[in-house]
């Protein structure tokens, strides 16, 4: 049998909000297995285990370029420690011309984007500079380049916490920056069923026919149970399956019909996604913040 350990407790516990011995139960059953240990909380506790998408908590800026005529554009997502500077001039000059480089110049990836050439080095020249000034460090974390089917609408939310590049064919700029206002509501993870990970609606089914045998329906129901789950899941987080945040009488599906348009790819970057910041009491985090604007100023 699988150890045990507390800090696997305890990364479990961060991660889902539950209880101690709730955690520890479910791992023992999942003989160490955190993601079974994960469904089988959900399973027991539903959506007060279901936390870890919201957890964002590293700072940064978004930044969205579209070329001219709506057809070339990209979305970039730069790191740094604190709310402060993500709030800086420079850092966001930093950002807006990231994104501009990464739609004009089409780098590979990242490492190449920092190659680019930028004011009298490259971005990583600039980038380091930056952080010499400030005295925080700053990370190009990622980007994703459009050449669009149709044209390219944006959407930039929270003081560029949230961004969103849309392809959209058909239709007008109202209805471009709608859908884009209602992504970067609704978070869909991607535009339609064949775009969700295999596992994660498996995951949703085990989940569903768990709860059904907890709740003492008949075996013969489960498989339907079970569907009846998957697809609630799909209508939530795909976009053409999600309500219309702005008018709860249609999808957006049935909204792109109306309009007689279709959207070809959209992108969504939330700051932070993925990353967990390390803690800090409020003292501290406010004491380096100053430190930084006295050695800024200096």
């Amino acid at each position: 049998m699988a150890e045990i350990t507390a800090s696997m407790v305890k990364e479990l516990r961060e991660k889902t909000d539950a209880p101690m011995m709730e955690c520890k139960k479910a791992l023992t059953e999942a003989a160490g297995d955190p993601a079974r240990a994960e469904e089988i909380l959900r399973v027991k506790l539903g959506n007060r285990a279901s936390k870890a998408a919201a957890r964002v908590t590293a700072e940064g800026a978004i930044g969205i370029h579209i070329a001219a005529d709506g057809k070339l554009g990209a979305i970039l997502e730069v790191n740094c420690e604190t709310d402060f500077v993500a709030k800086n001039e420079e850092f966001l000059a930093l950002v807006k011309k990231s994104a501009e480089l990464a739609a004009t110049q089409a780098p590979a990836d990242v490492a190449a984007l920092s190659l680019l050439p930028l004011g009298e080095g490259t971005v990583e020249f600039a980038r380091a500079a930056l952080v010499g000034k400030i005295g925080e460090n700053m990370s190009l974390r990622r980007f994703q380049r459009i050449e669009a089917r149709g044209r390219l609408h944006f959407y930039i939310h929270g003081g560029a916490k949230i961004g969103v590049l849309l392809d959209l064919i058909g239709g007008d700029d109202r209805l471009g920056k709608d859908v884009a206002m209602h992504i970067a509501a609704s978070r869909p993870k991607s535009l339609d069923a064949s775009g969700i990970d295999a596992a994660l609606i498996d995951s949703e089914r085990r989940i569903a026919i768990e709860k059904a045998k907890e709740a003492g329906k008949p075996e013969a129901m489960l498989e339907k149970i079970a569907e009846g789950a998957v697809q609630k899941f799909l209508k939530e987080v795909t976009l053409l399956g999600q309500v219309f945040v702005k008018d709860d009488k249609q999808t957006i599906a049935q909204l792109l019909q109306q309009e007689n348009a279709s959207v070809a790819a959209f992108a969504l970057y939330v700051v932070g996604e993925g990353i967990e910041k390390k803690t800090s009491d409020f003292a501290a985090e406010v004491a380096a913040q100053a430190a930084a604007a006295q050695k800024q100023a200096g």
